[in-house]
């Protein structure tokens, strides 16, 4: 969604979860109210499905960010590099991150053999995002 709001040219959109980076997640809202047209943010919220400790939620936004589950990113056109990534390299294991969270675990007891295929691909599938997201900070720098 990030990258076809992007892709009109004229939508302000950002990428946060607060629990990551707080300053990145204020400095979007501030920006995205400030420009003059279109704003998104996607915001990465936990919820009771992920089987999670609610308390914990910022905690869990966090883990996201640095699995590389979840990108933190801005994209403002009306600046002269519009493109911001916020996030830095995973420093996190994807594969901890997902095993920790109801809503995997789940398929884990129901089809272990889909399960590990799966999450061998959603992992795959995470990491080509986030090389394409940077990939498109460096074509409109």
């Amino acid at each position: 969604m990030g990258l076809m709001s992007m892709s009109y040219g004229y939508v302000y959109v950002a990428s946060v979860a607060l629990g990551a980076d707080r300053n990145q997640t204020l400095k979007a809202f501030q920006e995205a109210e400030a420009y003059d047209g279109p704003s998104i943010i996607f915001a990465y919220a936990p919820c009771i499905a992920h089987g999670i400790d609610m308390s914990k939620t910022q905690t869990e936004q966090k883990r996201a960010v640095e699995a590389g589950y979840f990108p933190l990113y801005r994209y403002n056109p009306s600046l002269e590099q519009p493109f911001s990534w916020d996030a830095k390299d995973p420093k996190g294991a994807y594969q901890d991150f997902i095993r920790s969270e109801g809503r995997y675990k789940s398929l884990m007891k129901t089809n272990p053999d889909a399960a590990e295929a799966l999450y061998a691909k959603a992992e795959a599938d995470a990491h080509k995002r986030m090389e394409m997201y940077k990939a498109v900070g460096e074509l409109v720098r």
